[in-house]
């Protein structure tokens, strides 16, 4: 199948494991409830349901913290749609008290370690040129 959009997250390269699979997921789960990308559930042969997946692949690159902020910089002034985990998240517990602990920062003040990016191919790759992925 053909896709017209990217999906690319990009994660702080100094992460523990534990960090990038939490931040991936959470990024992940942005991009999967606002952009009509999911797929139909799935059946194996016992008739047994699952739960659908995104119907896009998704490639994961890595960063230094100063260049995810660079990438958000630029990111908002392309039509795509953003993504972001802080630091300060991995400390709270739930969707409110995120949302309280992001709106404490202005844009260029925040402590990004995971930025996930939707958006046209062209526009994801010109944004991400030169960023290594995730080894």
């Amino acid at each position: 199948m053909e896709f017209n959009t990217k999906i690319k997250i990009v994660l702080k390269d100094d992460l523990e494991m534990w960090q990038k699979l939490n931040v991936t997921t959470f990024l992940m789960s942005g991009i999967a409830g606002t952009q009509n990308i999911i797929g139909q559930p799935y059946l194996d042969k016992d008739n047994a349901q699952y739960l659908p997946m995104s119907q896009q692949p998704v490639m994961i690159h890595s960063s230094s913290g100063e260049r995810l902020n660079e990438l958000l910089q630029k990111a908002l002034t392309k039509d795509v749609v953003i993504t972001i985990y802080t630091e300060e998240l991995f400390n709270t517990y739930n969707d409110e008290d995120n949302r309280a602990m992001v709106a404490q920062f202005k844009t260029n003040e925040l402590n990004l370690v995971g930025v996930g990016i939707r958006g046209k191919k062209n526009h994801v790759d010109k944004l991400l040129k030169g960023y290594d992925l995730h080894k």
